[in-house]
C-alpha cells in the first residue's frame, strides 16, 4: 500500500538521526549523571519571555516504542486523531474526506514533492526547529529544507496577503503564553495524511507555551467556514530533542520512488 511505503521511507530517512550528532547541546540543564534535565524550569530570553528555541518532535502516543519513538504522533495521519468528536464539516468536505481516505492518500500533494502547510511542519516525522529572537520566531523543519516565520515585533498581519502554504503570521504576548495569529492560506492544502482539507477561507489561533524544559505545548485552533461548520482545536505536544540537530532531507532530489507506489 502507498501509505505503508511512505511511511516506510520516512522511518528510513529519520533512524540515522541521533547518530549523525556527538554534541552536547551548551545550556541544557543536566542531571548529575549528565543526561538532559526535561523536568527544569523553562528557558527566558533577555528580556523575560519565554524561549521556545530547541529541536522538537511531536510526542508520540502510550503505545509507540523502540523504532515507532522515530515516527510520528498520531496527528500525522489524522489531525483529529486525539479529539473525542468527528471535525465539524461541511458537506463536501465530509464526502472529499471520505474519498481522499479511501484512495490512501493518493493525491496527497506532499507525495509530489509540494510543501505540507502549517501545520504539517509540527506533525511531520522529521524534526523541527525553533529559533527565536526579540522580534522573530522561526521554526524550521528538516523535510524539504523549509521555514516559517512568525513576526512577534509588533507589526499587523498584511491586509491582502499573498496566499500562501504557511500563510502570515503575528504573535503577542500574554503574559508567558505567545498568542500567534495567521491569515492568508492558499486553497487545497492537506492538514494531514486522511486529507482534512484546509481552504483559503481559513484563520488560524496559535497558542504556544513551553510547560517546563523538554516540554512545548501549541494549541491551534482552525475557523475555515468554507469547510467546517465551526471553529475547532488541537493541541500538539512537542518534545524536545536534546544534544541533536537537524540534517537535510530535500524531497525531489533523486526522486524514483513515485513510481512505484501503488493505491489500493
Amino acid at each position: 500500500m502507498r501509505i505503508a511505503f511512505a511511511a516506510l521511507m520516512i522511518t528510513l530517512m529519520t533512524v540515522p538521526l541521533r547518530a549523525q550528532w556527538d554534541f552536547r547541546t551548551p545550556g541544557i540543564p543536566r542531571l548529575a549523571d549528565g543526561s538532559p534535565n526535561l523536568a527544569a524550569p523553562p528557558p527566558r530570553t533577555a528580556d523575560g519571555k519565554p524561549d521556545f528555541s530547541g529541536v522538537w518532535k511531536l510526542e508520540p502516543t502510550a503505545q509507540q516504542t523502540g523504532i515507532q519513538d522515530y515516527l510520528a504522533g498520531p496527528e500525522f495521519g489524522n489531525i483529529a486523531a486525539r479529539l473525542n468528536r468527528p471535525l465539524p464539516y461541511q458537506p463536501w468536505a465530509e464526502a472529499l474526506v471520505k474519498e481522499r481516505a479511501a484512495g490512501l492518500g493518493k493525491d496527497d500533494p506532499v507525495v509530489s514533492c509540494w510543501p505540507g502547510g502549517t501545520i504539517r511542519l509540527y506533525t511531520y516525522p522529521p524534526y523541527r526547529k525553533i529559533v527565536q529572537n526579540a522580534g522573530l520566531l522561526v521554526l524550521l523543519s528538516e523535510r524539504d529544507v523549509t521555514f516559517r516565520q512568525i513576526f512577534i515585533d509588533g507589526r499587523p498581519l498584511p491586509k491582502d496577503p499573498n496566499p500562501s502554504f504557511n500563510g502570515y503570521s503575528t504573535g503577542r504576548w500574554e503574559k508567558d503564553t505567545l498568542v500567534v495569529q495567521t491569515i492568508g492560506f492558499r486553497d487545497g492544502i492537506w492538514l494531514d495524511r486522511r486529507g482534512n482539507p484546509l481552504t483559503d477561507a481559513a484563520t488560524m489561533l496559535e497558542r504556544f507555551r513551553r510547560t517546563n524544559f523538554g516540554n512545548l505545548e501549541v494549541e491551534i485552533t482552525i475557523n475555515d467556514p468554507k469547510a467546517y461548520t465551526e471553529a475547532w482545536t488541537v493541541k500538539l505536544h512537542q518534545v524536545l530533542v536534546p544534544d541533536s540537530d537537524l540534517l537535510e532531507y530535500y524531497c525531489q532530489e533523486n526522486e524514483k520512488d513515485a513510481v512505484h507506489i501503488l493505491t489500493k
